[in-house]
C-alpha cells in the first residue's frame, strides 16, 4: 500500500481545497474511495456516452455530471462511482487520456462526491478554468468566459454607435423634407399672395382705362343748380 502512495502525485495531481480535513486525511480518503474525478470534457458529451466508456473497467454504480450553477448545463467534468476500489484502479489506470469526443478526457481519484460539487465554481457558474481561458475551445462552448463578456460588449457597442447613426440620418433627412416642403409651401402663399395684388392692380386699370371722360358740356348728376347759378 506504501508502494502505490509512493507514485500518489502521478496518480491524483488534483488536490480539492475545500476537502474538510488534513492532507493526511485527503490521501487516506484517496486511497479508499471508489469514486474517480473525469475532467476535460466536452459540453456535448452526454452520459450515456461516459457510461458506455466508464463502464469497461468494471460495473458503475453512479454518474453525477457537472453543472453549470446558473444555466444547469454540463460544464465539462462529472464523477464516476464504482463498486469496488479495483474497478476504480483501472478507470485511472486505462480510461485516463482516452479520447472521447475528440476530447483527451483526465481521470483522476477522487475523495468521494458530496451533495453540492456537482456545480462549477467559477464566477459566472462554470469552471474556473473557462473563466480565463484565451484560446477558442468549440468542445467548452468558444472562448473563455471573460473573453466572451469583452466580444459581446463591443459587439453592442458597435451596433449601438451603428443604431445611433441610422437614428441620425433618418431623422436629419427627415427634417430636410419637412423644411423643404415648409419653403415650398411658404413659397407658394407668396406666390399666390403676389398673383392677387397684380390682378388687383390690373383690374383698376382696365376700370380706368374704360370709364368715359367727363364731359364738360353737361354737367353731371351730382353738379347743383347753386353752382350752376353762381357761374351765371
Amino acid at each position: 500500500m506504501a508502494r502505490l502512495f509512493a507514485g500518489s502525485e502521478v496518480l491524483s495531481p488534483y488536490r480539492d481545497r475545500r476537502f474538510p480535513g488534513t492532507q493526511d486525511e485527503f490521501e487516506e480518503a484517496l486511497q479508499a474511495s471508489t469514486t474517480v474525478y473525469v475532467g476535460n470534457l466536452s459540453f456535448y458529451t452526454t452520459e450515456e456516452q461516459i457510461y458506455d466508456l466508464f463502464s469497461r473497467c468494471g460495473e458503475i454504480k453512479k454518474i453525477i455530471m457537472g453543472l453549470d450553477k446558473n444555466s444547469k448545463t454540463p460544464c465539462g467534468f462529472c464523477f464516476v462511482m464504482y463498486y469496488t476500489r479495483e474497478d476504480t484502479e483501472d478507470a485511472v489506470k486505462y480510461v485516463s487520456g482516452t479520447m472521447l469526443d475528440e476530447r483527451p478526457i483526465r481521470v483522476d481519484f477522487d475523495w468521494g462526491f458530496q451533495d453540492g460539487r456537482q456545480w462549477g465554481r467559477g464566477r459566472s457558474g462554470g469552471q474556473v478554468r473557462d473563466e480565463y481561458r484565451t484560446d477558442y475551445d468549440p468542445g467548452r462552448g468558444g472562448y473563455g468566459k471573460i473573453v466572451q463578456r469583452e466580444l459581446e460588449s463591443r459587439r453592442q457597442l458597435v451596433d449601438y454607435a451603428g443604431n445611433l447613426g441610422t437614428y441620425y440620418n433618418s431623422s436629419g433627412a427627415h427634417d430636410d423634407h419637412r423644411s423643404s416642403h415648409r419653403s415650398s409651401r411658404d413659397s407658394g402663399r407668396k406666390r399666390h399672395r403676389g398673383d392677387d395684388d397684380y390682378r388687383s392692380d390690373r383690374y383698376r386699370e382696365s376700370n380706368r382705362e374704360s370709364r368715359p371722360e367727363k364731359n364738360p358740356r353737361f354737367r353731371e348728376r351730382h353738379d347743383s343748380d347753386e353752382e350752376e347759378s353762381s357761374k351765371r
